[in-house]
C-alpha cells in the first residue's frame, strides 16, 4: 500500500485518467473529489460489505424451509446503510 500524505487542494493521479484531490480537511475526516473515467467503479467500502450480506441473508432466507421465517432483506440492507437506503422526501 502506498501512503502519501497531501494537503486540501493537492492531487494524486492514477494511471493517465484517474485524479483524486483533497477537498477538505475536518478533525478525522477528508473529503476528497475523485474525476475518473464513467466505466470505472468507485465504492464505498461499507456499502459493498452491506450488499453482500443482505445478498447472502437472503439466499440464506431463500434456501431455508418457510417455517422458520425470514426477514424482509431490504429493510435489513437500509437499515444497515442508515440516511442512504431512505428515498430522497417530497417537499
Amino acid at each position: 500500500m502506498l501512503v502519501l500524505t497531501r494537503k486540501v487542494g493537492e492531487r494524486i493521479l492514477i494511471g493517465d485518467d484517474i485524479v483524486i484531490t483533497v477537498l477538505d480537511s475536518r478533525g478525522d475526516g477528508v473529503r476528497i473529489g475523485i474525476d475518473a473515467p464513467r466505466g470505472v467503479k468507485i465504492q464505498r467500502e461499507e456499502v459493498v460489505r452491506a450488499v453482500i450480506e443482505a445478498n447472502a441473508e437472503a439466499a440464506a432466507a431463500a434456501a431455508a424451509p418457510a417455517s422458520e421465517g425470514s426477514d424482509d432483506a431490504e429493510a435489513r440492507l437500509r437499515a444497515a446503510l442508515g440516511d442512504l437506503g431512505r428515498a430522497p422526501e417530497q417537499g
